[in-house]
């Protein structure tokens, strides 16, 4: 590397400073998974108090659109939001997100019944879940770039797993309570009132995400960018122009992570418990136990990948769902609590190994200049497509076929799909990202041990 390239990059700041951004960003996260957490664990609650009329599998799969509604409008907030954070800056539309998100999972705690206000419940439940949509589709892209741009490049895929430890942070917070209240209350409590209570707590978790972010300046990349006048004027029109082949690279990825990560967090409570009738407890504490334990490995699975790379762990992953994840849906289908903790462990091993690796490795992918559009398009996109989308499919295809080996067949045609794109990715473990308008090259930039 020149010594004109070593000038060029941005001054690395204080790791004080980069555990808050780190902490601001992943708490946008968190809020996120803790709504599709108690939206997932209180599904009985919610189809009795929205869809009462309808028999609990036709009310499952109203609840499931409910999760699924989203994500058709996740690419429209990845087309506006993403692209306003390559002009305005990250952390101003962070901060927005962080708001919407967190009102809107509030507000699903304040909506009437059905038997009281009847059809518009539903109506209003459908309106919640659709902001929460949109400002999720500038979420995620925008609170990776935060991070990777905050990061030192050394250490970029330890502090970027942090990122998904607040998706099983905020899904851990929101299981343990859904798992609680379902201990504590009644039946009849837990469906009147109870239910209401984990929606309403995101409220004061929003604030506190917005107060972390909000003491934060801009990343030092964006910084640097918008003094030296090189952010876009036209960041949409530049993004896909500029950068089509990445973003499709990107989208083929995460049909995998998606897939994967809805499957077993999302899906997976209904799974054990309706399709396989599973106790609701003993489901219910195989699933918190699993997902802390993720918590523990993500970390060092990120400060790994420093080591030796993104590309090795994401190839692994996908090469093992396409190989393990039938003997581990087999597994779990044997009901007992062992062989069923034995499955998901064998599933949370390889989503974790993606998970800790992806923060640090799909922002390297576009330049700092379109980094928060670029980034946000291709992961909404493909959200939407594979990622909400797989709880409602594989309900579906369940219920058509009576095949409860579904979830199986699922995971490893979305290893197949993205095996591909994991090896056209660039290598960018240890190499600079600031470079305002080149994508990353680790041939170039490559940094001596």
């Amino acid at each position: 590397m020149s010594s004109a390239e070593a000038n060029s990059r941005t001054p690395e700041p204080d790791e004080r400073v980069v555990r808050r951004a780190v902490a601001g960003a992943a708490m946008g996260n968190a809020v996120e998974w803790f709504d599709y957490a108690i939206y997932s664990y209180m599904i009985t609650s919610i189809g009795l108090n929205f869809f009462p009329d309808h028999d609990a599998t036709t009310r499952n799969l109203y609840v499931f659109a409910g999760i699924a509604l989203p994500f058709v409008v996740r690419p429209l907030g990845g087309i506006v939001l993403g692209p306003l954070g390559d002009k305005l800056g990250r952390r101003r539309v962070l901060a927005m997100t962080i708001i919407a998100m967190s009102a809107s999972t509030f507000c699903i705690g304040l909506i009437p019944s059905y038997n009281a206000i009847g059809l518009a419940a539903p109506v209003l439940l459908v309106v919640a879940r659709l902001v929460q949509g949109f400002s999720t589709g500038g979420e995620y892209g925008g609170a990776a770039t935060f991070i990777a741009e905050y990061a030192p490049d050394k250490k970029r895929g330890f502090f970027g797993s942090f990122l998904e430890f607040g998706t099983l942070g905020g899904y851990v917070l929101g299981a343990s309570l859904a798992t609680v209240f379902q201990l504590s209350l009644s039946e009849q409590a837990m469906n009147s009132w109870g239910w209401r209570i984990p929606f309403l707590i995101a409220g004061p978790i929003g604030i506190i995400g917005f107060y972390l972010r909000n003491r934060l300046e801009d990343t030092p990349a964006f910084r640097q960018l918008s003094a030296e006048g090189a952010t876009s004027k036209t960041p949409f029109k530049e993004v896909l122009g500029r950068n089509w082949p990445q973003i499709l690279n990107l989208v083929g990825f995460v049909v995998l992570l998606n897939v994967a990560v809805y499957t077993l967090l999302t899906y997976m409570p209904t799974y054990l418990t309706q399709v396989l009738e599973i106790n609701d407890t003993e489901a219910l504490l195989i699933l918190i136990g699993t997902m802390i334990g993720m918590m523990v490995v993500i970390t060092p699975i990120g400060a790994l990948s420093d080591r030796v790379g993104r590309k090795p762990l994401l190839l692994t992953a996908a090469v093992g769902f396409v190989v393990l994840s039938y003997p581990a849906i087999a597994l779990i289908n044997l009901r007992g609590p062992v062989p069923v903790a034995a499955g998901l462990i064998i599933l949370a091993i390889l989503l974790v190994l993606m998970q800790g690796t992806i923060g640090s490795a799909l922002p390297a992918m576009f330049p700092t200049r379109n980094r928060y559009g670029a980034f946000s398009i291709g992961y909404s996109t493909s959200t939407a497509a594979f990622g909400g989308t797989a709880p409602l499919v594989v309900e579906a295809l369940i219920k058509a076929t009576g095949n409860v080996m579904i979830p199986a067949y699922y995971l490893m045609g979305a290893a197949v799909i993205a095996i591909v794109p994991i090896l056209l990715m660039p290598e960018t473990a240890r190499i600079s990202i600031s470079h305002p308008t080149e994508i990353p090259d680790a041939k170039k930039q490559l940094a001596p041990a």
